[in-house]
């Protein structure tokens, strides 16, 4: 993967995010001064983004937030062939969840593949559960990927290789967090490690 471009774009949509101008007055999200001290970018009632989706999971049941509700989501964007973001991630969301002990059983972590074509039900089945047996995988067909990154402003696309099949993707290098309402809260950067996980879950939760 083009550790480069997955950074500049994660940048891009940070400065994005983290900004937004209302009748000329520059606002930073979650600025109040009630606002809980998230260490990911606080995204709270920012509506450029995706506020739900409909989504097959790997036997085809279609998903949305309502089906996840009284949880916390994690929504991350990858694919299994990912040699490097996507890996790190499920394993510091994997390692997070052993240390939120019970609260464990409030989150529900979704991968939804940039890749279907290679990730295939039972690849993608088994890619996630070895992270964590309660993680999804959500497998989009071509226009429901395109439609569900547009939602949430991804980039993805393909990188050829030396082979037809051994392109990688490039793709934004970061997840989605609802709270158990809901609703989207956080922006969260790839690599902040587990315990960044942990607390700003246990807030979520709280």
């Amino acid at each position: 993967m083009n550790g480069v471009r997955i950074s500049s774009v994660t940048r891009r949509v940070c400065a994005l995010l983290a900004a937004c101008v209302v009748g000329g007055a520059l606002l930073l999200a979650g600025c109040g001064n009630d606002a809980p001290a998230f260490q990911n970018l606080d995204i709270t009632g920012n509506t450029q983004f995706g506020s739900n989706f409909a989504l097959p999971d790997t036997s085809g049941k279609m998903r949305t937030l309502a089906d996840f509700k009284g949880k916390a989501v994690v929504l991350f964007f990858g694919y299994t062939h990912c040699p490097d973001v996507c890996p790190t991630t499920m394993a510091e969301l994997s390692q997070a969840l052993q240390q939120l002990g019970t609260n464990a059983a409030r989150v529900q972590v979704l991968f939804v593949t940039i890749d279907p074509a290679r990730d295939t039900p039972n690849v993608l089945s088994q890619y996630v559960s070895a992270f964590n047996p309660t993680f999804i995988g959500l497998r989009p067909d071509d226009a429901e990927l395109a439609k569900v990154a547009k939602d949430f402003r991804v980039y993805y696309a393909k990188v050829p290789g030396k082979s037809p099949d051994s392109y990688t993707m490039d793709h934004t290098a970061a997840s989605y967090v609802f709270d158990p309402s809901g609703k989207l809260r956080l922006f969260a950067r790839d690599g902040q490690g587990a315990q960044s996980w942990v607390h700003d879950l246990k807030l979520l939760l709280s």
